[in-house]
């Protein structure tokens, strides 16, 4: 199966949607109002696909020195998730090629964000420009080990006093965990059974 057609089957089968709260069974999402965010999973079309990753600048009020998706709020000029994920990664790494596969299940932070992650496919031959307001650096991970569940973690750490469990992939110098790892792994589990 062509990469194109395995993230479209991909998008085309049913997921529920994930949180931040998806490891801990003590704690639940509360039921406050969500803003909308929209992120871009982006994957390089190569014969050894691979996905677009960023690492936030570390001088940022939020999640600073973090590996995410390029990704942000939704805009009231944004038409919709899908419009916001594009300008998003055009503004943060210059990234202007892409063509949308679809978009996966909501994803529901600690932070009160409902982030649609938008799965699209670029050329290999980019060129990316990070914004150094934004981002410190933007890399490529192997499509396949991030689509192979065998490499995810389940770790821990304390937060608001109480431990807190959370999905990790990490891949050489990049500890990938979080949200970022989840939406992944929420990919990789509508994957399992494709070979692109």
């Amino acid at each position: 199966m062509s990469l194109v057609a395995s993230l479209q089957a991909a998008v085309s089968k049913p997921g529920a949607p994930s949180s931040d709260y998806d490891l801990n069974e003590d704690s639940v999402a509360s039921k406050r109002p969500l803003r909308d965010a929209a992120v871009l999973i982006a994957v390089v079309d190569a014969p050894e696909p691979r996905l677009i990753l960023t690492k936030r600048a570390s001088h940022l009020k939020h999640h600073p020195g973090q590996i995410a998706f390029p990704g942000g709020k939704v805009e009231d000029e944004d038409e919709d998730v899908i419009a916001a994920a594009c300008r998003e990664a055009h503004e943060e790494i210059a990234l202007s090629q892409v063509d949308v596969v679809g978009t996966l299940s909501p994803h529901e932070t600690v932070t009160g964000f409902s982030v649609t992650p938008v799965l699209g496919v670029v050329p290999p031959d980019l060129v990316l420009r990070p914004d150094q307001g934004e981002v410190a650096e933007a890399f490529q991970v192997p499509l396949a080990h991030v689509m192979n569940p065998r490499n995810y973690l389940i770790e821990s750490r304390v937060w608001r006093g109480s431990p807190r469990y959370f999905f990790t992939v990490p891949w050489g110098p990049y500890y990938i965990w979080g949200a970022t790892a989840r939406m992944l792994r929420a990919l990789a589990d509508r994957m399992a059974d494709d070979t692109y």
